[in-house]
């Protein structure tokens, strides 16, 4: 009797365009194996299969949509299942996002950071699953696989090639196993199309900005080209629509943390006991809600008419992390009600999480305020862009011990560099330097922060 496959919990994604059937009827599976691919604007995932055996149905196809529970195939289950050898390419692993979303999600930060300021390790964490490809027939094959004029298979990251090179996969024969295309088939196309002309459309720069002159590197010296990652594809052009969009200010100011950061390596002891750490990150996003709740107008967002304000009663911090792949921001709901220990917790379990690839789309949803931390690695000031729809983030770099005049004489104190950037069409700098201010205020002992 034959099994439904669905597709599983992926997070609040509804109605996802499918992009990729990865299997076909009468292949042998094992569980595990990608079945299909999803690709929103949000987030690209693989599907695995929750059973093994053989394919005798395939009930979706490139173009429909999914959401959880959509029934993808039915199998005849085996005891084992095969390895899978009859499937198209595509490496193992859960329907997790390797993307994010404008509003927690990975676009953040313009920072590579992810560590504690205290020179900590890393809170970043892996890559989600690196995209695999097929190998091509041998090089002596003169077999040419009929794409048809609107069904193609093709990975995210080619279809992103695609869109930006301007060749049109429709017209592409794929040599990939299956008739999969693989980048070799868009570049070999791409090199017989004719260059486009200098006021053609992949001459144009946006907003009314010159385009940068293309230039072949190739005539000065020996060059490669390296496939940006998937999340970095997805977070580019996020974080130019905030960077065109918003007007940026970046506030700098440092606080004193000698007394909290000695405080912070007590309860780190006593937590490495228990099986986590207490970085200075999780101070930092303690202090970071008491400013909120004082200065609410960080915590906001623009109304779409751009007349109003929309002032949040909930607080979400998400803390940008640096990855093999790219940038991600996982969130910490409710951070106002948490202490150190349950915020140290939540950094550990959702950096564990990213590494292994297990975030899930409703892990990076819903910040309502970001910290980037470069603390890590070092630099003493740097300007992270807004995460929008956020008005405002925090970067962190790394805290160093400094000469600090008491009106008598020079005292050996630890200072933290941050670095305020805001949207200035929803906060003007006085409200900013207060805001910091307060921050200031409330990390130079760690009791205020109990109030």
């Amino acid at each position: 009797m034959a099994t439904e496959v669905k597709v599983p919990d992926i997070g609040d994604f509804d109605d996802v365009p499918v992009v990729a059937v990865l299997v076909s009827e009468g292949d042998t599976i094992a569980k595990e194996d990608p079945l299909i691919e999803l690709e929103s604007d949000k987030a690209t995932m693989e599907v695995p299969s929750s059973h093994a055996g053989v394919v005798k149905e395939i009930k979706l196809k490139e173009g429909d949509s999914a959401s959880e529970g959509t029934v993808i195939l039915l199998v005849e289950e085996s005891d084992e299942g095969g390895s899978g050898g009859d499937a198209d390419d595509g490496g193992k692993g859960g329907a997790e996002p390797s993307g994010a979303d404008e509003d927690g999600g990975k676009t953040a930060g313009g920072s590579s950071g992810g560590q504690s300021a205290d020179g900590g390790g890393r809170e970043g964490y892996g890559d989600g699953g690196k995209e695999s490809q097929s190998a091509a027939p041998p090089s002596g094959s003169n077999t040419v696989v009929d794409t048809g004029s609107s069904k193609f298979h093709a990975s995210p990251s080619v279809r992103a090639f695609a869109r930006r090179v301007e060749v049109d996969l429709r017209q592409v024969n794929g040599s990939g196993r299956k008739g999969r295309i693989l980048r070799e088939d868009v570049e070999k196309a791409l090199k017989g199309q004719a260059a486009p002309a200098s006021g053609g459309q992949a001459a144009q720069g946006g907003m009314g900005i010159p385009p940068i002159p293309a230039v072949d590197f190739s005539k000065f010296g020996p060059v490669e080209e390296v496939e940006m990652t998937r999340i970095q594809k997805l977070s580019g052009p996020a974080l130019h629509r905030s960077w065109l969009n918003i007007p940026h200010v970046t506030h700098n100011e440092s606080a004193d943390i000698t007394e909290l950061d000695t405080y912070r390596k007590e309860l780190d002891t006593q937590a490495k006991e228990e099986g986590y750490r207490v970085t200075l990150l999780s101070f930092v996003v303690k202090a970071s809600v008491s400013a909120l709740k004082k200065h609410w107008q960080f915590n906001a967002s623009l109304h779409p008419d751009g007349d109003k304000l929309i002032k949040k009663d909930f607080y979400n911090i998400g803390f940008a992390a640096d990855t093999p792949n790219g940038l991600m921001v996982p969130v910490i709901k409710d951070a106002d009600r948490k202490g150190i220990e349950r915020i140290s917790r939540d950094l550990m379990e959702l950096s564990k999480a990213a590494r292994d690839g297990k975030l899930k789309g409703d892990d990076m949803k819903g910040a309502t305020f970001t910290i980037s931390s470069l603390g890590g690695i070092g630099g003493t000031s740097f300007t992270p862009i807004v995460n929008a729809p956020e008005v405002a983030i925090l970067g962190l770099t790394r805290s160093a011990m400094t000469p600090v005049w008491d009106g008598t004489e020079f005292q050996p104190r630890n200072m933290l560099p941050m670095s305020l950037s805001y949207d200035h069409r929803a906060i003007d700098g006085a409200l900013a330097a207060r805001f910091a201010a307060h921050l200031k205020y409330l990390l130079g002992d760690a009791r205020r922060l109990m109030l």
